[in-house]
């Protein structure tokens, strides 16, 4: 049995290592399963992909699409055409894909064009917010997959209410979290740690990079301007976008306590978000690892596709109003941030059970489920 493993972009490559993993150790015990790993390129740089393969301990993919740049509609096209000349070259009973990037989707459409089951990892989440790629992708990968393996129960409900048979959802668990627990023993501390005069707990880790929050000048002045005053003269770390980056350039704005350092890889931005008082950010896996972590965590949105993570965990969605953030600050600082707790099966065993699954399907039938 072969599957084909889709990487494209930075938040894959956390869930497809414990994949591997458990699909190399099923292998030497005697069972018939064997994986192509592609990569498409959609991240091609080395900060947004190469360190993540080193330190995650990723082989080297079998085929590089080299499918970066360009719009999302030349990226995805581009993604197709090369990932159906690889399906048609070496064809797998299973192409399996992870995450809501434009990789997923591109190679779901891809292989379903040529009758190749398709089986989505982290399915069923949902912001709701379709003005976020992302979530498009969701929609369209889900809509076209033959089988969902899912996070949360929450996200079980959400395939179910779309029409999706129970019978073809597996709750297994967050691959990310295997990661997560499993390279936490590695978690190295960035080299500017001194440089800064970090100490563990009094310093903040903020990420930013979604529109709503970096494309204004108005509103990315408040935030960071709430930031610099509500944070009790604690440095803040701020491991920034390109995009961002640029951004700030342009408006003129300048940061004090804000320390801003290029991207780090998984190592280090652990080892930072681990022993922060808070972190701040925009993104959604970040809030799954404070969540784990134990680290509160203070998201810029009106909308997650997480919201484990708020009724469970230690996050809190804050919409991207500044009066908000400086209210969650103050929260903080006082003492009297939510502890949280870990939802079920982030255990750190979840792609054990999806390859036990994968093992048991009938990839002779695309609809088929497990025996």
């Amino acid at each position: 049995m072969l599957i084909s493993i889709i990487a494209g972009a930075r938040p894959n490559f956390m869930k497809i290592a414990p994949i591997i993993d458990a699909i190399q150790k099923a292998k030497d015990k005697g069972h018939y399963i064997s994986y192509r790993l592609i990569h498409t390129g959609q991240h091609y740089d080395k900060k947004m992909s190469g360190d993540f393969f080193e330190q995650l301990g990723i082989p080297e993919p079998d085929a590089n699409l080299e499918a970066g740049g360009g719009t999302q509609a030349e990226q995805t096209a581009a993604i197709m055409v090369r990932f159906e000349k690889e399906l048609l070259e070496n064809r797998p009973e299973l192409v399996l894909v992870v995450g809501d990037v434009t990789s997923t989707m591109a190679c779901a459409i891809a292989a379903q064009k040529l009758h190749v089951p398709v089986a989505h990892v982290e399915a069923g989440i949902r912001s709701g917010d379709w003005t976020m790629p992302e979530e498009i992708n969701r929609l369209v990968t889900d809509s076209i997959s033959n089988y969902f393996f899912t996070t949360t129960e929450i996200a079980n409900n959400n395939l179910v209410k779309s029409g999706v048979k129970p019978e073809h959802i597996f709750f297994v668990g967050n691959t990310m979290i295997d990661t997560l627990l499993k390279q936490m023993p590695k978690f190295a501390q960035p080299s500017f740690w001194n440089d800064f005069g970090l100490e563990k707990q009094k310093y903040l880790v903020m990420t930013l990079h979604r529109p709503s929050n970096v494309d204004d000048p108005e509103q990315l002045r408040k935030l960071l301007n709430v930031l610099e005053k509500g944070t009790e003269q604690l440095p803040i770390i701020f491991p920034m976008h390109p995009r961002t980056r640029n951004n700030i350039e342009k408006f003129g704005i300048s940061l004090n306590n804000v320390k801003v350092v290029d991207p780090l890889g998984y190592l280090e931005f652990n080892y930072l978000v681990q022993h922060a008082k808070g972190v701040v950010t925009d993104s959604g896996g970040i809030t799954e690892e404070t969540t784990v972590m134990g680290v509160p965590c203070m998201t810029l949105r009106t909308t997650t596709e997480r919201p484990e993570t708020c009724t469970i965990g230690t996050n809190e969605l804050l919409g991207t109003d500044p009066k908000a953030l400086e209210d969650a600050l103050h929260v903080l600082f006082s003492g009297n941030w939510k502890k949280g707790s870990i939802p079920e099966l982030w255990d750190g065993k979840t792609a054990e059970r999806m390859v036990d699954v994968l093992l048991k399907l009938d990839y002779s039938k695309g609809n088929a489920v497990a025996q």
